[in-house]
């Protein structure tokens, strides 16, 4: 899970999973692009838009205990695929063609 411990300890974190061969999906797009394998989340600028909406709306006047529970709706996903040739995997073009961002 992404907190400021996991954050901050990334690089370590994304070697151990390497040296070990252990193929991950990661909680924060920055692990995929330290080099970790794949990120699918949320999509952050969306979901800050989405937030300040309803900032606004509290500004308003309408009551935070009557706002909807919101999930997101637009995600993300970053693949990297000089560490899935270090593991050994191959990643369907399926999957390239949907990702957002591709590091070679």
């Amino acid at each position: 899970m992404p907190d400021v411990f996991m954050i901050a300890h990334r690089v370590p974190i994304i070697l151990a999973v390497a040296r070990n061969n252990v193929p991950a999906v990661y909680a924060q797009p920055d692990f995929a692009r330290a080099g970790g394998l794949l990120y699918y989340g949320p999509d952050r600028a969306d979901t800050y838009r989405g937030a300040a909406s309803y900032v606004d709306r509290i500004l308003r006047g309408e009551k935070p205990a009557e706002l909807p529970v919101q999930m997101p709706t637009k995600f993300e996903m970053v693949v990297n695929l000089k560490t899935a040739k270090a593991l050994g995997l191959a990643v369907p073009s399926s999957i390239l063609l949907r990702a957002d961002e591709v590091i070679e």
